[in-house]
């Protein structure tokens, strides 16, 4: 289940996909090259799709699958110049594609919410040719690392994680997926460790305004862990002024396991 549904979590996204700018050298670094045949496994709006893309260029075919329609529609219009990029809705769990259909899966900040994460990594699997590459890029930890952070912050951040892990979303997922390659049968497994951001000093606008949706989303299933709204609302606000401080520091990592299909 998607836990950050809300009216804006389009914007976000495609925000989110913009300020990773790591990501086209590690696609390429990972496979990802002229003529290949891809595919986007959970592509929300499809900002990576359209860099897959253009590293595939038209020889090649990038295939976007996500569940949300209005995601897919965002996608899809933004990308009607491209012929060699498509999208369809589907389960990551369940594409409906054909067997050994593609050279590389690439899958972002999807895992995390999937508490049956063997069922997708098979299907990952299934669709990828013996050789091709399986890559998935996830969180590991966010919102812990930073400093300072109170007792009463840090107490706060466990209760809406605590919270989350009742709907099925693992926050330390990005650390279990090497194991899991391996538990899988992908060979040549190997792990790269990035930044999801770093801040030394004050957040900029479009991290605060990442992290208030976030919050806005998530309220329905983490504000009962508060007591109520108004607690859980005042949690958020010390968060985020803890973000806005430029005393401080904040990051987080992005943890991208990459393995090969025998």
């Amino acid at each position: 289940m998607y836990l950050m549904e809300s009216t804006e979590e389009g914007r976000r996204l495609l925000a989110q996909e913009g300020a990773s700018g790591y990501v086209r050298t590690l696609l390429g670094s990972t496979g990802l090259v002229t003529g290949t045949r891809a595919l986007d496994a959970g592509c929300g709006p499809g900002g990576i799709s359209e860099t897959m893309a253009d590293l595939v260029g038209p020889t090649g075919q990038v295939t976007g699958v996500d569940l949300n329609e209005d995601r897919l529609r965002e996608a899809s219009l933004r990308n009607a110049h491209r012929p060699w990029l498509r999208f369809h809705q589907a389960d990551i769990r369940r594409t409906g594609l054909p067997d050994a259909s593609v050279d590389y899966v690439w899958s972002q900040y999807v895992f995390e919410y999937l508490p049956d994460r063997p069922v997708a990594l098979a299907e990952l699997m299934r669709v990828t040719r013996p050789g091709g590459k399986v890559v998935v890029s996830d969180i590991d930890g966010l919102g812990f690392q930073n400093w300072p952070f109170s007792d009463a912050l840090r107490d706060g951040t466990q209760r809406i994680v605590d919270a989350l892990a009742t709907r099925g979303f693992d926050l330390h997922v990005g650390r279990k997926l090497f194991s899991e390659f391996r538990e899988a049968g992908l060979v040549d497994v190997k792990v790269h460790l990035l930044p999801f951001y770093l801040v030394a000093g004050a957040a900029d606008a479009r991290l605060m305004r990442d992290w208030e949706v976030r919050f806005a989303a998530l309220a329905p299933v983490a504000a009962p862990a508060f007591g109520g709204m108004e607690p859980y609302q005042a949690h958020c606000r010390d968060f985020l002024a803890m973000l806005a401080d430029p005393a401080g520091l904040k990051y987080a990592v992005t943890l991208v396991t990459e393995g090969t299909r025998p």
